[in-house]
């Protein structure tokens, strides 16, 4: 089965082009486009996409507030990957806090547009965790680091899945976990669902950021 993308932007030749890209692979199949954050509910509850590709900055809506509306009122909500102009923007560092799964340039080359789609898709692997890191360190400070670093004592995590949240956080495949730590993909997968409930993080990017904002790993 192919990946689906839902097409959320306010500039109708960033959305062209976006679907040009991805439709020219194989495996992957825009289902949908909108203009606007606002109407991005009811399109993802009718297609049920697998990904949203979505505008950090919109006139109405914008993909933060519309990242917070799609996970609080959809169920078995899809994967949102924001589309930015600038990394290192305080936006996309909020859309990530927000619940979104990744982050898209839209200077990006094909092939890395691609690329983001499906790793954000199949959700064993962090997207730019340079990108991530530098963000945290630049918009992670302040008052709600105490809040994060009381949330991380109470989710209590075992040795070995303190050991799995620091490889994540350097960006680590759950297949490269596994060869580092010589176990097999499943038993990585099993120590990642543990850190992720009990975080209750929506995937390892949510836990990624709360790993850092804890300052249970350092960003650098």
């Amino acid at each position: 089965m192919p990946v689906t993308v839902l097409l959320v932007d306010d500039e109708p030749l960033v959305r062209a082009g976006l679907r040009a890209v991805l439709e020219a692979q194989p495996d992957i199949e825009v289902v949908g486009e909108a203009a606007d954050g606002a109407a991005v509910i009811p399109l993802v509850r009718r297609l049920r996409p697998d990904v949203v590709a979505m505008d950090v900055r919109m006139p109405l809506l914008d993909g933060i507030e519309a990242t917070r509306a799609v996970l609080r009122t959809v169920d078995r909500p899809p994967k949102i990957l924001v589309v930015t102009t600038f990394e290192n923007d305080e936006y996309v560092y909020e859309a990530l806090r927000a619940g979104a799964d990744g982050f898209l340039l839209k200077r990006a080359r094909p092939a890395e547009i691609v690329h983001a789609v499906r790793l954000v898709a199949e959700g064993e692997s962090l997207l730019f965790p340079a990108s991530v890191r530098q963000l945290a360190a630049r918009y992670g400070e302040g008052e709600g680091n105490l809040a994060a670093r009381a949330a991380m004592e109470r989710a209590r995590l075992t040795d070995r899945e303190a050991e799995v949240l620091r490889l994540m956080a350097r960006g680590l495949s759950n297949a490269e976990i596994a060869e580092r730590l010589f176990v097999g993909t499943e038993t990585v997968k099993s120590h990642v669902s543990g850190v992720l409930a009990k975080l209750g993080a929506r995937d390892r990017t949510q836990a990624v950021i709360a790993a850092y904002e804890s300052g249970f790993v350092a960003p650098g």
